[in-house]
């Protein structure tokens, strides 16, 4: 991605988040967010399509750098940069996939941390809007699927179709969204080495399944993986799951 495209995003994302705070969500129009942002308003629709999707501008090209980072460790990416290696190899035992997905996660954690009034404001933006956080449910269903897609691609053949991949895709995802709620709440504690402490379980409870974790999943039936504070209320495990459904 171009520094340009991304202080364009980035200018949008402030300037939709400033005028929803300042004077509410439904009032707030298209027009204002585009004048703010310095582009037409054909422009604007052109590159957010919606209201709610310019909120979230700034994660469209977070996905991509993910998708990009964890494509640079795929096995046809490594052969191609190591002639003595056939480009046919399914997997490459140098690589520890489950290492890669936590680092990419790693990198929307650090964006947000990075960009720290942006994520506060938008977190209580969300709290207010419904269609936002509807919105936000698509943004990290997204994370999910690229994390699960690059897992079946590049596990041992014997793990990449099983639900391996995508139960660890979920529990990163539930694990980071766990971590990143608790930074908003508290945004002054440095949480990383929380998060890092959390993905390595992860990672050790992954090396080693138990032989149940392998067997197939019933026709019809999901594996829903959530992770939730200790005295969470009920209504709050209903809400987490009922967001890795959705």
């Amino acid at each position: 991605m171009t520094a340009v495209r991304t202080h364009t995003h980035a200018q949008a994302v402030d300037a939709a988040i400033e005028l929803f705070s300042r004077q509410g969500y439904e009032s707030t129009t298209v027009e204002e967010i585009a004048d703010a942002a310095q582009v037409s308003r054909a422009t604007f629709f052109r590159r957010y399509r919606s209201k709610e999707d310019v909120v979230f501008a700034d994660h469209e090209l977070l996905l991509e750098e993910v998708v990009v980072l964890l494509a640079a460790t795929r096995p046809e990416a490594r052969a191609s940069e190591e002639a003595n290696r056939s480009r046919e190899t399914a997997w490459d035992p140098a690589v520890d996939p489950y290492l890669e997905v936590c680092r990419a996660a790693r990198l929307v954690f650090d964006h947000h941390v990075g960009q720290r009034e942006t994520s506060l404001a938008r977190h209580q933006l969300l709290q207010q809007v419904p269609a936002l956080r509807d919105r936000e449910l698509v943004t990290t269903h997204r994370y999910e699927r690229a994390f699960t897609a690059y897992l079946r691609d590049t596990l041992p053949p014997d793990r990449s179709l099983s639900t391996m991949s995508i139960s660890f895709a979920a529990s990163v995802v539930a694990v980071h969204n766990a971590v990143l709620r608790r930074w908003l709440r508290n945004p002054h504690l440095d949480l990383r080495p929380d998060l890092e402490e959390a993905f390595a379980d992860l990672r050790r409870a992954a090396a080693a399944p138990s032989a149940a974790s392998n067997e197939p999943v019933p026709s019809g039936k999901r594996v829903v993986v959530t992770v939730l504070e200790a005295g969470a209320r009920p209504e709050d495990v209903a809400r987490a799951v009922r967001d890795v459904l959705s």
